[in-house]
């Protein structure tokens, strides 16, 4: 049977298959056939093993004249927003949060047609209950915290009268902020031509996706590909009664209905210590309950220290560790929220906390119930659908499930907003003919308290395990905020930055910062992860005087990575190149002296003769 090969010339554009029968296939359909990793994917889509036994460019003129003569080749673009004519889209992502949205407007970008699922609002979890709204309290907090601070205000020459705060404008900020968000994320979608569809999704079988009301009516749909993107909810452990009032998760706290004056915050990771330091800032006393033997147990370790020494113990906190909240009773009937402590380790009973409320922050779980993954043989778990480093679905059989991806917390890799929205960009790239792998360890994450905390990469025990493991050696650089000059000037000296790194190369294994506007600073470390770049090269960088960026430049400025030696010199690439220049030109002076010589000995012969 003849078929008509449509070959783009773009990386824009997937490289497609058509038969007459209609059927249509892509590079990512070898990509799941074969079960190879297509390194590159140029012209044709050939790969070097297509040619295997060819050696000559004559045997490839050959075998192209061949193709050909049963095919017809045409070299065009696709029309942006044309899906495939054997599926309704080209691309469905079940999902509009952070990571969906990511996905939805790169894949208009490649010219993939494509609709997004929703079943809530858009903009998931951390837009309307996670990291936007939490933002616009931790500003509030951040300003409450300056203002009360007398003499932080004096160092100034500024004289400020008692702080006070209106709760619920507070609040209205906070949900302000969401609703503007999740319009602009919305109408972003809209303006590129993304087909929003309201309902619950759920995969039917293979390349198949439904969308609507859960026991009503249902639409059907095809897709090329499909991405999970469902996101995750609050884990509530056992034994814990939720009110939405007096025990609350992060989804209830961000409403700000109420500032307790006693509230026991269980968890103290990430959401645990920004909403103490939004409490504490509005008057509340803390409590922490952490089920582990130390505070902030996801931190480097040397960071945690310093970051308790600041943001725990000045203030109105105080804590227990190593430690289960096995129990929580909810305030009613003129009762006071119960909670009762048992000792993690023996799991005998320790205490009971009566308090005005408390707060659950111990993690979240994935969102993946009801999304018919039975329907194409995937079992979750522990609630997380399974994935390779592609984010390719793998069912219960270890086998790869075609063109199906997962991504962002339901997948459980890395639980931020950024890396899902990254992770989307990647299946993108896969699902449009590009070979793409994302580096989790270049992924940086932020705690947004005052001041803040940020990392990427290996803290400093994980580095020296993965050391002892690979046979290598770890070193450690510091610098304070207290020697920089745009820090000395806002009074903000407190804090330092840690870069982990391997003195024998240069590597860069970790990078943890605490102080003023860490979140901020942390990305040159990530990108240089990401691009693989190296101590000795980044720190000829050149940052402007005086910022708090200088604090990254000391630091890798005071790394010290060993030089190799070497009989051959350090050239540069332009050396590089007009030596091969040089090379090449000596070698041809010399082929043609060579033929001049022969041909004058044979003219001498001739002659003799």
């Amino acid at each position: 049977m003849q078929s008509a090969i449509s070959l783009s010339l773009s990386s824009a554009s997937p490289i497609t298959v058509r038969s007459d029968a209609g059927a249509t296939s892509t590079a990512s359909d070898l990509f799941f056939k074969t079960k190879t990793t297509p390194k590159q994917l140029r012209f044709c889509g050939l790969r070097r093993e297509a040619f295997a036994g060819c050696k000559s460019s004559s045997n490839n003129a050959v075998l192209l004249k061949q193709l050909r003569s049963k095919t017809k080749i045409s070299a065009s673009l696709s029309g942006n927003g044309a899906s495939s004519k054997s599926f309704d889209y080209d691309l469905v992502i079940i999902g509009a949060g952070v990571g969906g949205h990511g996905a939805a407007l790169h894949a208009v970008e490649k010219g993939l047609k494509t609709a997004i699922i929703e079943g809530d609002v858009v903009g998931g979890t951390c837009v309307n209950r996670g990291c936007v709204p939490s933002k616009a309290l931790l500003a509030v907090s951040g300003r409450m915290r300056e203002l009360q601070n007398e003499q932080h205000m004096k160092s100034f020459g500024l004289q400020v009268a008692a702080a006070g705060y209106d709760r619920q404008a507070v609040a209205n900020h906070a949900e302000g902020l969401a609703t503007k968000i999740r319009n602009n994320l919305t109408n972003s979608l809209k303006h590129l031509g993304v087909d929003i569809l309201t309902g619950v999704g759920a995969v039917v079988g293979p390349q198949k996706v439904k969308y609507g009301k859960v026991g009503g009516s249902e639409t059907v749909i095809t897709a090329k590909d499909t991405i999970i993107a469902t996101g995750s909810v609050p884990f509530v452990p056992k034994g814990v009664e939720v009110d939405g009032k007096t025990v609350i998760t992060s989804d209830h706290a961000l409403k700000l209905e109420t500032v307790p004056e006693w509230i026991v915050i269980v968890g103290s990771g990430y959401i645990g210590l920004e909403f103490s330091d939004v409490y504490t800032a509005l008057g509340s006393e803390v409590t922490f309950v952490e089920a582990l033997d130390q505070l902030m147990p996801g931190f480097d370790p040397e960071i945690g220290k310093l970051a308790q020494r600041v943001l725990i113990n000045p203030r109105k906190i105080d804590y227990h560790t190593g430690v289960f909240a096995t129990k929580i009773t909810p305030a009613k009937d003129g009762n006071p929220v119960r909670i009762e402590l048992t000792d993690a380790k023996t799991k005998e009973p320790k205490e009971t906390l009566e308090v005005d409320a408390a707060l659950i922050a111990t993690g979240r779980a994935p969102f993946t119930q009801g999304l018919g993954l039975e329907n194409v043989n995937v079992e979750t778990q522990r609630g997380f659908i399974p994935v390779d480093e592609r984010m390719r679905v793998i069912d219960s059989k270890g086998e790869l499930v075609p063109h199906l991806y997962c991504i962002g917390d339901a997948n459980g890799k890395m639980m931020l907003a950024h890396a899902a929205s990254a992770q989307g960009i990647s299946v993108v790239e896969q699902v449009s003919g590009k070979d793409h792998v994302l580096n989790h360890l270049s992924i940086p994450a932020a705690c947004f308290t005052h001041p803040e905390i940020s990392m990427v990469g290996l803290t400093e025990p994980q580095a020296r395990e993965k050391a002892e493991k690979e046979g290598f050696e770890v070193s450690i650089a510091k610098t304070s905020f207290k020697a920089n000059t745009k820090a000395l000037a806002e009074n903000e000296g407190e804090g330092i930055a840690k870069l982990i790194y391997r003195p024998d190369n240069g590597e860069i294994l970790g990078v943890h910062i605490f102080g003023m506007h860490a979140a901020d600073l942390i990305h040159e470390a990530s990108n240089a992860i990401a691009l693989g770049t190296r101590i000795q090269d980044i720190k000829y960088a050149v940052h402007a005087h005086p910022t708090l960026s200088e604090v990254i430049d000391e630091l890798f400025k005071s790394a010290k990575v060993r030089e190799k030696t070497s009989l051959v010199p350090q050239l540069s690439f332009s050396h590089i190149l007009q030596w091969l220049k040089t090379t090449f030109l000596v070698r041809l002076l010399n082929q043609l002296q060579s033929k001049l010589v022969c041909g004058f000995n044979q003219v001498a012969v001739d002659h003799s003769r």
